[in-house]
């Protein structure tokens, strides 16, 4: 289930290394605190809340809107975790980065005991988020981080980011209420900036549309050409008694497919799928087909298609930006040291400062 989507400017830069080796020691910290207190499942979940996965990055000091948030803590994270024991790991990452996925989801899984079925499905599950946020929800932002959060118990959740021209678009996933990967898959959504007309095939407005788009492909997508070539003029089309006075400016709507994209509809029909999710999964079927398949369902059947657009912590140690202040390393150090000593003593029974910090929260 998609559990929420934040809009953020684009920033370029990275972090230094001095501010993203306190990072580790802090995300880690805290992602052990949650497990110890609550579980691997809730720390999960915090993940996959925006509102909660910004205050996290802000308190480890980056930027405290930008895009590099997203990539910077969740670079953080899978080296943090990757050095602790907590049951948990992270695969992917950014730009090449993601396609390491699901050899890292192989890995971890075997690490963590799951069966070859098990880890399969993980990988499907990673696939599938990436390719119902880039290709069923055509927003115009192209993704190019996906990292997949994987607990020893099996659950997993998703943080991924896209980008178009000017701005960085968040999206979040959480696996225990999933049921189905292409409709209505999320939860809920939170974002103050909306991008006009957005194809969203994931809506249950869009049902009919997925329907038909599978019953085109199980008819032999040769039989499609038609549509794309061998049209006549708008005059043939109106006939003589009729006027149409087209605008001098239009927008069009690319649904044409290339031969690759023609190559995969082909295939997809020798393998009959049986669903529009086991049509979303074949290789090859990409955005523009599933555009092309929808709106040519609209053109001849009519069906509806949904284009409606489905974003103070940075005060705990500043940013590196330098807003609200610049990083206060004396202050982030004393925070790690805090953290840690409360875990270790917790561990040893002397829980004083833990139970500080939880009524700290609770006065806070």
């Amino acid at each position: 289930m998609r559990t929420g989507v934040a809009d953020l400017p684009l920033h370029p830069g990275k972090a230094p290394r001095w501010l993203f080796e306190r990072m580790v020691r802090l995300s880690g910290g805290i992602a052990e605190a949650i497990v110890y207190e609550w579980s691997q499942e809730e720390f999960l979940r915090r993940l996959s809340n925006p509102y909660w996965f910004q205050a996290f990055a802000c308190v480890l000091g980056f930027d405290w809107h930008s895009s590099g948030t997203t990539t910077t803590a969740c670079g953080a994270l899978k080296v943090a975790l990757g050095e602790r024991e907590l049951g948990l790991k992270v695969a992917g990452g950014k730009g090449k980065t993601s396609k390491k996925a699901p050899g890292e989801i192989m890995g971890a899984g075997e690490e963590f005991g799951f069966s070859e079925e098990k880890r399969k499905d993980l990988v499907y599950a990673s696939r599938m988020a990436a390719k119902v946020d880039n290709n069923l929800v055509q927003d115009g932002y192209q993704l190019y981080q996906h990292c997949f959060f994987i607990s020893e118990k099996g659950e997993w959740a998703v943080v991924q980011q896209g980008m178009n021209e000017e701005r960085a678009r968040r999206y979040h996933w959480l696996s225990d209420r999933v049921r189905s990967f292409v409709e209505e898959p999320q939860a809920a959504i939170c974002d103050d900036v909306r991008v006009g007309e957005v194809l969203d095939l994931t809506a249950e407005k869009s049902g009919e549309a997925r329907k038909t788009s599978v019953d085109l492909v199980r008819d032999n997508p040769n039989h499609l050409r038609k549509y794309f070539t061998g049209q006549g003029t708008l005059a043939e089309f109106c006939g003589e008694e009729r006027k149409l006075e087209m605008p001098g400016h239009h927008e069009v709507l690319g649904r044409d497919i290339s031969e690759r994209g023609w190559k995969a509809l082909i295939n997809a029909y020798e393998l009959q799928p049986g669903n529009y999710e086991e049509l979303v999964a074949l290789q090859g079927v990409g955005g523009k087909s599933l555009r092309a398949l929808a709106l040519i369902s609209q053109l001849l059947y009519g069906t509806e298609i949904s284009w409606e657009d489905p974003a103070r912590f940075s005060y705990a140690h500043g940013g590196k930006d330098g807003y609200p202040y610049p990083v206060d390393r004396g202050n982030y150090d004393e925070s790690v040291r805090f953290l840690r000593e409360a875990i270790e003593g917790a561990r040893l029974e002397r829980k004083e400062k833990y139970e500080a910090f939880r009524r700290l929260g609770e006065f806070v």
